[in-house]
């Protein structure tokens, strides 16, 4: 019997029930679907000989790729990825084993590879209405597995904190980096607040990476400020929602801009708004970003019970509302990120603290 990771079942099943419903209806800002449902033309998919497109007709789903041009009933994949979909809600272990029939399937649509093969960091591509539309490339975010970060940066996204206020001695340094975890996020905390009860500040200073600093500042040249502060509150405060985090700094104000700003015109979460966005269309840690869209036009978003919903740039306020309402600052693992204790530079102490975003778990 096959056995394949939930990531790998999970694609699977957002790529059949696609193709079997041939529509997908559009999310809105509350996560929940809007009167808006778009009829899917074509699935466009990198398979193991090369780009395979997925048409959509009334009864039928016609695979054309180099090795295949076949037709298979609309109703068998609908089938199948309600299969997939009980296997999914039955076992709770990564592994998980083909429900019965479904690998005949894939041997007959001759699909080898679970998860799609690309360079782009789509999914697939979807074409919607008819042929005389664009496609657009796709990523898929899923309850049925785990998440995949909206921003995984690792160490390049690091933010770097100035301990000054007092000077510390070795020992004292010491003293506060040690644990018997140090994978334990919340010994960061810990951290932090031994720092301040011994009169120590930990004052940001300036983004670790110098591609990822830039990369900050085509949102705005003081927006680094902005989301370290962001940062700094969900270690102190355990405050972990977007939204929330950006309703505290509006209140603390960082930045020292006026009222008016922050109240009339929203400043605080219109940047935040851009700054997820960039995320969700092109912007990584590593790679210089010029704000250009990647490949990635949208997000199909999957629930625990399997219903999908679209989100397009297309319809660019929704996907910022939402993505501001359900995002939330994560906390890395420590050692593997690199950040977290007091490390000596230049004659100064710093302390790192990772930028890390992810979805809501509801």
């Amino acid at each position: 019997m096959m056995t394949a990771t939930r990531r790998e079942w999970n694609e699977l099943y957002v790529f059949f029930a696609l193709l079997g419903q041939g529509s997908i209806a559009l999310g809105d800002a509350e996560g929940k679907a809007s009167p808006r449902v778009l009829p899917i033309a074509r699935i466009s998919r990198q398979e193991h000989d090369g780009k395979r497109d997925y048409l959509v007709e009334k009864n039928d789903v016609r695979v054309v790729g180099e090795q295949i041009d076949k037709r298979f009933p609309r109703e068998d994949f609908d089938t199948v990825a309600r299969l997939i979909l009980e296997a999914l809600g039955r076992e709770r272990t990564d592994e998980v084993e083909s429900p019965e029939g479904v690998e005949d399937f894939l041997d007959a649509l001759q699909i080898y590879d679970m998860e799609a093969r690309t360079d782009d960091r789509t999914d697939f591509y979807l074409t919607f209405h008819d042929d005389s539309f664009p496609p657009m490339g796709f990523r898929i975010y899923s309850r049925l597995c785990a998440m995949n970060p909206l921003l995984d940066g690792g160490r390049t996204a690091n933010l770097k904190f100035e301990q000054t206020g007092i000077r510390f001695s070795a020992p004292t340094v010491s003293k506060i980096n040690y644990t018997d975890d140090l994978d334990n996020p919340s010994e960061v905390a810990r951290r932090m607040l031994y720092i301040e009860s011994l009169g120590g500040v930990l004052k940001f200073d300036d983004v670790a990476d110098k591609v990822f600093r830039s990369n900050l500042c085509m949102i705005d040249l003081n927006f680094p400020r902005v989301v370290a502060e962001m940062v700094r509150l969900m270690h102190l405060d355990n405050v972990a929602r977007v939204d929330e985090l950006t309703a505290l700094v509006e209140e603390r104000n960082p930045l020292k801009i006026k009222e008016e700003l922050i109240r009339k015109h929203g400043y605080y979460r219109y940047k935040v708004k851009q700054f997820l966005m960039a995320l969700a269309l092109g912007m990584r840690p590593a790679k210089q970003y010029d704000g250009t869209d990647s490949a990635v036009a949208g997000f199909v978003m999957v629930d625990a019970q399997g219903r999908m919903l679209a989100y397009r740039k297309t319809e660019r306020q929704v996907f910022a509302d939402f993505l501001f309402t359900h995002t939330r600052l994560e906390k890395g693992a420590p050692e593997k990120d690199k950040y977290g204790y007091l490390e000596r530079e230049n004659r100064a102490y710093y302390l790192k603290l990772n930028l890390k975003v992810g979805f809501v778990k509801k």
